[in-house]
């Protein structure tokens, strides 16, 4: 009988828009999410962007997570947990009792064989997350069915911390990723509160509740997750009840969801929207002055007034002001369009290459274009035209890799409220994250030292000068750090959005 009626219910949202008729908006027993993004497969291994996370985070568990209201680490599929003296072993003491969605038993060989599958011979290149969760894993070791044992290289003070990322840490059925060569991004299967039930591309996903789940259970029965990219399109079948929760709104349809009596979530978000500088050899932005040059043509203040206006803040640093290592001392050059335009004239600049995004993303609500246009005005008052090139967020992502530009913008959301998980990006090798080619040893020095540093105080300075270095040498300019805005309806009780950005579904309910 249930697989019927989410058989007729899949069919029925599919022509929902036809007819508005087609399923009961009345029922508790769903509640519709409406989101301006496509997933990209739901293997938590195989992802890294809020795609896929508001789905991945409602299907899997991982050993620890966070607190629902912060990030501090509490158990999940572990109880608990031993360190030993020398901070190198982790032993983890498992959950009885909990089976995943296909009936397989969780165990610690289970939890063995998620961390082969991302570090092992037959891990995928297109792991993202692997190096982040698993690279500092020397050995690790299945003690009984319960017990297991994790050993790093090196001391990395975020380990725990990384264990509860939304990416490469949950745990996956080990039946079905050996029925799927390791990619279960078309079945994904775990242990959380929700399973996967269908997905309509271009439509919605649709998750029931996992009547076996080891803990409390959903309240509400199945979840459907309509994909709908227009910010104001959200706004009005939320106010039409077509939807209960628009997801990733901005500044200017607030007054449009209070005035029909929704409400509007905000929470500062942990997050940083910022500009970028390609700084490999061959681009002008190569040249320290003339990074520099352009910073200095940015007003910050004013054009995160203009564009976001109370719903966002500017971002003095990198780092958002309650994070660990964040310091007032910090500073990236300041507005000074007059000798912006002397540097400009004595190194010949006259034109600069822009790429962005078209997408709006959740620390950018308005899209990267928007955001590329205002730059754009700036350096024109320095002489300096610009030609700006704009692609979806998918396309966006290879051409930071492949093409030659001046500027990007990009955005990062932290994984697990970790200072190092901010400031690692422009120490990685690898382009996805260090999206301005950042090569500097010092600066890797730092970052290592504040991995391997247990001492609170002394690892905020560290970090604090990790950020002195990088507003130096200027491979990016903070712009903006976004409140987290999510409309809902008022028939919606106890939904509530991570401080990372997620929206975790099961206390939930009508």
């Amino acid at each position: 009988m249930h697989k019927i009626f989410l058989s007729l219910l899949f069919v029925s949202i599919s022509i929902f828009s036809a007819s508005s008729h087609a399923i009961s908006r009345k029922s508790t027993d769903n509640i519709f999410f409406a989101t301006p993004y496509e997933p990209i497969g739901f293997d938590p291994a195989l992802g890294e962007a809020i795609e896929s996370a508001n789905i991945i985070s409602n299907i899997f568990e991982s050993l620890v997570k966070f607190n629902e209201d912060n990030t501090n680490i509490e158990p999940s599929l572990a109880t608990k947990w031993d360190i030993s003296e020398d901070n190198l072993t982790y032993t983890f003491y498992l959950k009885k009792g909990v089976k995943f969605h296909d009936n397989t038993p969780f165990n610690a060989e289970a939890v063995a064989f998620n961390i082969e599958r991302q570090i092992g011979p037959n891990a995928k290149p297109n792991m993202p997350y692997a190096k982040v969760i698993y690279g500092d894993v020397a050995s690790y070791k299945v003690i009984d069915d319960y017990t297991i044992s994790i050993t790093l290289k090196k001391v990395n003070t975020s380990f725990l911390s990384n264990l509860a990322i939304y990416f490469g840490a949950p745990i996956v059925s080990p039946t079905a990723l050996k029925a799927s060569d390791n990619n279960v991004s078309d079945n994904p299967i775990g242990t959380g509160p929700y399973k996967f039930f269908a997905y309509d591309r271009g439509q919605q996903v649709i998750l029931t509740r996992f009547d076996d789940y080891h803990g409390t259970k959903a309240k509400t029965e199945n979840i459907i997750i309509k994909t709908i990219p227009e910010t104001v399109s959200r706004v009005v079948a939320l106010n039409r009840g077509e939807v209960d929760i628009a997801f990733s709104i901005d500044a200017n349809v607030i007054d449009e969801v209070t005035k029909n009596n929704n409400v509007v979530l905000k929470r500062d978000g942990m997050n940083t929207n910022y500009m970028f500088f390609n700084c490999e050899d061959g681009a002008l932005t190569s040249d320290r002055e003339i990074r520099e040059a352009v910073a200095m043509c940015i007003n910050t203040e004013e054009l995160v007034s203009s564009l976001y206006k109370d719903y966002a803040q500017v971002a003095n640093t990198f780092l958002p002001n309650f994070m660990q290592g964040y310091s007032k001392d910090v500073k990236y050059p300041q507005y000074n369009i007059e000798k912006a335009k002397e540097i400009f004239a004595r190194k010949n600049v006259k034109e600069l290459k822009i790429i962005t995004y078209s997408t709006p993303r959740p620390a950018n609500t308005l899209g990267g274009q928007v955001l590329a246009e205002a730059i754009q005005a700036s350096l024109l008052k320095a002489n300096v035209q610009t030609k700006i090139f704009v692609y979806d967020f998918a396309t966006y992502r290879n051409k930071i890799k492949q093409d030659k530009f001046d500027i990007g913008f990009l955005l990062w959301t932290g994984d697990n409220g970790d200072s190092d998980n901010f400031l690692n990006l422009f120490a990685s090798d690898d382009i996805v994250y260090n999206a301005p080619r950042f090569k500097n040893d010092e600066y890797k020095a730092l970052i290592a030292k504040g991995l391997s540093t247990s001492d609170t105080k002394e690892r905020a300075l560290i970090y604090t000068e990790a950020e002195k270095l990088l507003a130096r040498e200027v491979p990016i300019l903070p712009i903006s750090h976004a409140k987290q805005l999510v409309a809902v309806s008022s028939k919606l009780k106890d939904a509530k959005v991570h401080p990372i950005g997620l929206f975790l579904f099961s206390k939930a309910y009508k």
